[in-house]
């Protein structure tokens, strides 16, 4: 049920489905007549629009995110590489036959890179189905991105999965309950930079003292607020992504699901 309902509200608050909303609401209110209304409604949304795509509020905030856990140094045998789902297309691999990665593919390169620098490393893929909306996957994210992996090199004989998460809290608990880590272990956490609070987090109210790896970055660095936007749409995304990850350490705290709001590095 939490996951439905949290699916559910995220796609209200989203800043770009809230425009969207904002301006629907204030055109229904004017041919209603309640142009009052409606006129406020519509510069809200334009407002709105505005910041999101235009200022640097979208890089700002997932820079604060991007920035909590910096790539470690390892001096140590790694006992295990954990890639989190999210990289991978589950509709268009299924339905065309083919292998998809989505914007968050570097997730699976530097998987591939690890696997290589780390011959010994168990590798473990956590990722079932996590969409409520557009159909039914045949294939779990888990599946796919196992098979891409495979591809690039890594032997299949390596990969461990399960497939029953379908949110971050839930790769964490699934995770620890498949692996059962041991003291002095090393398990390398990679998922894309600005997730990685929210995954440790998750990880570590399951127990899974992990060792963050984050990778996909989207911004470069302070200059990054200085920086001119090239369009509304980059904008709003980079906005879009930071309210989705904000929006989730809030919930998952609120919750119970986490111990920390913004997980730091120990």
């Amino acid at each position: 049920m939490f996951f439905f309902i949290s699916k559910v509200i995220e796609v209200f608050l989203i800043p770009s489905n809230l425009i969207a909303l904002l301006g629907l609401v204030g055109l229904l209110a004017i041919i209603v007549a309640r142009p009052r209304l409606g006129r406020a409604c519509i510069v809200a949304s334009i407002l709105l629009l505005a910041i999101c795509g235009w200022s640097p509020l979208g890089p700002a905030a997932l820079m604060a995110l991007e920035n909590r856990f910096a790539q470690p140094v390892i001096d140590r045998p790694v006992t295990g590489i954990i890639l989190l789902g999210g990289a991978v297309d589950t509709h268009i691999s299924s339905d065309r036959g083919t292998l998809a990665m989505n914007e968050a593919g570097e997730r699976l390169t530097a998987t591939v890179d690890l696997s290589r620098r780390y011959p010994d490393a168990r590798i473990f893929l956590s990722g079932g189905a996590s969409h409520i909306l557009g159909g039914n996957a045949k294939m779990t994210e888990s599946q796919v991105a196992r098979d891409i992996l495979v591809s690039l090199g890594v032997s299949s004989q390596r990969i461990e999965m399960e497939e029953r998460s379908r949110n971050t809290c839930e790769n964490g608990t699934e995770s620890a309950a498949s692996l059962r880590p041991k003291p002095g272990e090393l398990w390398l956490l990679v998922t894309s930079a600005s997730h990685m609070p929210r995954a440790v987090g998750c990880f570590r109210a399951a127990g899974f003292d992990v060792t963050p790896y984050p990778v996909d970055y989207r911004t470069r660095g302070g200059e990054d607020l200085k920086r001119r936007v090239d369009t509304i749409a980059v904008g709003l995304a980079e906005t879009d992504l930071a309210a989705h990850e904000w929006f989730g350490l809030l919930t998952y705290r609120i919750a119970g699901l986490t111990a920390e709001l913004f997980p730091s590095a120990r």
